[in-house]
């Protein structure tokens, strides 16, 4: 990942937050989405059958922000929410803080 450092944070719950945020220039903004794509393509052919709600006992759920400030600067926000195996796994594949 060039764009995306994924920070964890887990909650009492035991549902580990995967935050990432990339503010760059139009010429970068296909190269994050790239980016979005390879990570939501990876969850869904590593845990294709668990994606939704986890308070529905799934393993991980996903948002995604685009927003475009100033008429220049592309902001991407991805958050992953995720079981303890699902956030294991992630990180094992993708790390975090830059990995």
């Amino acid at each position: 990942m060039r764009y995306l450092n994924f920070e964890p944070s887990d909650d009492a719950d035991g549902v580990v937050t995967l935050d990432a945020m990339a503010s760059t220039g139009a010429a970068q903004h296909a190269a994050v989405l790239a980016e979005v794509q390879q990570v939501l393509a990876w969850a869904h052919a590593r845990f294709p059958h668990s994606h939704g709600p986890l308070h529905d006992g799934m393993d991980w759920d996903h948002s995604l922000q685009v927003q475009v400030e100033d008429g220049h600067w592309h902001v991407v926000t991805l958050t992953l929410a995720a079981s303890p195996r699902f956030a294991d796994a992630f990180l094992a594949r993708f790390g975090s803080g830059g990995d």
